[in-house]
């Protein structure tokens, strides 16, 4: 009776032992792990004291109307368009009436539109290219590098049309009205603005059912011509949200998914990212912030034109802004700035003392940031 109760104690502490043993050893993979994320998240090249930067200070609610912009920022509210220089001097300045003004960039122009409103308008660095009122909401837009731009429009008797005018501002003949393909969701040109691809999703069936559409931009008796040039369907029922061209494709993304067209070539690409959260094109790499799953720490990955992962590392918690030049881009990352090469190496890497709103580049060695108390220059 004894011996089996010396033996029960025994195994007690046995068991015991093995489960001490068990704790310890997770909790030093616990802690290597812990260790190896937050040595990739800490340690950067130099802490910048904002401030003390070149540029300018201002209140917050006004910081949140300035976009680096060329050598400058431009400033959008609901009824004017400025562009200022980065000592803060107004170079120009247009009327507006935008109820929810929106901006997006071409390499040096700038539309500016009114989500959910009936106008939209263009600028370059010097002036205001054109304006433009629509009859019908605009839902979106896109310029490519040399000036062609696209915009969405709600339409009363279809899913939504796409319009496309010229670098002058002439509307190029046969917009498109999706009357069978769903409601268009983003619009892309390729790097010459000879095709514009665009994603729809239609909702009519049981399931969601995403298209992808290009359209073939010619010019005809020196007019430009829109017309169809192909359409491609997906297995999968997911919003393609984003279209990026780097190289010579296309590469267009939903949360979970990612497709190519090449030509009129149309396939899967193979990623195994469980939430997509920005991409975009760096000379003819492609750039994806993504995420194993919802709150959990972002990541950058870089794939080259032969889908090849050259780069695959934690990023941070929140992504604040992100902007590309050519050959680099800049990433705003909780407290930290990020400039990166093409093929993923860390060209700078600065922490700062403010939270940031957006980021630019300003010549090849310096880049913009707007942060809560102003505009700032800062030289990598």
């Amino acid at each position: 009776m004894i011996m089996d109760e010396g033996k029960s104690i025994k195994n007690k502490l046995l068991v015991a032992m093995i489960i001490f043993l068990l704790i310890i050893i997770a909790g030093s993979v616990l802690l290597y792990f812990i260790s190896k994320k937050q040595s990739s998240l800490e340690g950067a090249d130099s802490s910048v004291r904002l401030s003390a930067q070149s540029g300018f200070s201002c209140e917050f609610a006004e910081a949140q109307k300035f976009y680096p912009f060329g050598d400058g920022v431009l400033k959008v509210t609901n009824d004017r368009v400025a562009y200022l220089t980065l000592s803060g001097n107004e170079a120009y300045s247009y009327t507006v009436s935008y109820t929810n003004p929106f901006c997006v960039f071409g390499e040096d122009r700038v539309l500016v539109g009114d989500l959910d409103g009936y106008a939209f308008s263009m600028y370059d660095l010097e002036h205001q290219i054109y304006a433009k009122s629509t009859s019908d909401k605009v839902k979106g837009a896109t310029v490519s590098d040399d000036g062609f731009a696209s915009v969405i429009l709600d339409s009363a008797d279809a899913y939504g049309q796409i319009i496309i005018a010229t670098p002058e501002g002439d509307y190029v003949s046969n917009k498109w009205i999706s009357r069978d393909s769903g409601y268009p969701v983003s619009v892309k040109f390729n790097n010459d603005s000879s095709v514009l691809a665009i994603t729809t999703l239609n909702t009519n069936g049981a399931v969601l059912e995403p298209f992808v559409k290009l359209l073939s931009i010619s010019k005809d008796n020196n007019k430009y011509v829109a017309s169809d040039y192909a359409i491609f369907s997906t297995d999968k029922n997911d919003i393609l949200s984003s279209i990026v061209y780097c190289g010579d494709r296309f590469l267009i993304f939903g949360s979970d998914s990612a497709y190519t067209v090449v030509g009129d070539s149309f396939s899967a690409l193979n990623v195994s990212y469980a939430s997509i959260n920005y991409v975009f094109g760096v000379d003819e790499n492609l750039f994806i912030i993504y995420s194993d799953g919802v709150g959990q720490v972002n990541k950058l990955a870089v794939i080259d034109s032969k889908n090849n992962i050259v780069y695959d590392s934690l990023l941070g918690t929140t992504v604040n802004a992100f902007n590309v030049v050519k050959d680099k881009c800049v990433i705003s990352v909780d407290r930290r700035v990020f400039v990166f090469g093409s093929n993923g190496d860390v060209i700078s890497d600065i922490s700062v003392d403010e939270d940031i709103l957006r980021v630019g580049f300003v010549g090849n060695d310096k880049i913009t940031v707007v942060s809560t108390s102003g505009v700032h220059t800062y030289t990598y």
